[in-house]
């Protein structure tokens, strides 16, 4: 079941790749930033971005128009009111996202499915945050989003069989397939792939290898297609601290201290390809 209506809240990295998959299938999307500099960029990234399906042959330059067309970019929360389900994209901390749900209660219509694409936050205390937590749901796609076929599908505490059901069937009108997962920290994508990211960074802080090669063993030895340090980068380091932070304050666990040199790298704002500098330089 594809929504007719979606909006998606924050235009970055992965809020525009979800506008233009749910536009790519026929969804009217509004595409919402209160920085109206992130939006437009956002919306140029999608041009782009289809721009490339075209030149490969994947999509007709037709087709590319009508999707972009499906797309209304807008800087007010309030244009998601519409909206049959909204997707939540904005920046992994707990404080800005229960802000954004506390004003998409107070605007949606109160049949209106409230999804996050938080990587690692509590689906339970995002949907704390509003008067309808059985609508309150994890939708955690992958980045690339158009490219990459896994969303997770997390239920908070309150979820309702319904809503889990309709935004699993939504999913798979996407092209996509869900996986159900229970609400803890990190679910399962990142609870198994943030330590293995942070021991690559301990490994190179610590001499054991190079950065290459690290990235080398685990994609010659291991079959990755990304090494650990190159993934980081394109995930951005900021969000890796961010998460890493997430599983080790909620489980307790010193296994997952974040590494001091993950850390650092952040504080000098090398964090990855949106910087043009991280383990590598993309200058």
């Amino acid at each position: 079941m594809l929504f007719e209506r979606v909006a998606v809240i924050g235009a970055g990295t992965m809020g525009n790749g979800i506008a233009q998959t749910f536009a790519s299938c026929g969804s009217r999307v509004a595409l919402i930033d209160v920085d109206a500099a992130a939006l437009d960029r956002g919306l140029a990234t999608i041009g782009k971005s289809l721009a490339k399906f075209v030149a490969k042959g994947r999509l007709e330059q037709q087709q590319a128009d009508a999707t972009l067309g499906r797309i209304d970019g807008s800087s007010a929360v309030a244009d998601a009111k519409a909206a049959q389900l909204v997707v939540e994209a904005v920046v992994e901390r707990a404080d800005v996202k229960a802000a954004v749900f506390r004003e998409l209660d107070g605007v949606c219509a109160p049949e209106t499915i409230l999804a996050t694409n938080t990587s690692s936050i509590s689906i339970t205390e995002i949907a704390a945050n509003t008067a309808r937590p059985g609508k309150v749901v994890g939708m955690h796609f992958m980045n690339p989003v158009p490219l990459m076929k896994l969303v997770e599908v997390i239920r908070g505490q309150e979820t309702s069989d319904e809503t889990t059901a309709a935004v699993v069937a939504c999913s798979e009108a996407l092209g996509k397939v869900p996986v159900e997962a229970n609400d803890y920290p990190g679910f399962v994508s990142n609870r198994v792939l943030m330590p293995m990211i942070n021991e690559a960074v301990y490994c190179l802080m610590e001499g054991v290898a190079t950065r290459e090669g690290i990235d080398t063993v685990m994609k010659l030895g291991m079959n990755h297609p990304l090494g650990p340090l190159a993934l980081a980068d394109l995930i951005g380091l900021d969000v890796c601290l961010d998460i890493m932070e997430v599983l080790h304050s909620g489980l307790g666990d010193p296994k997952y201290r974040p590494c001091p040199l993950l850390r650092r790298m952040v504080a000098a704002k090398r964090l990855g390809r949106k910087t043009n500098r991280g383990f590598y330089d993309y200058e």
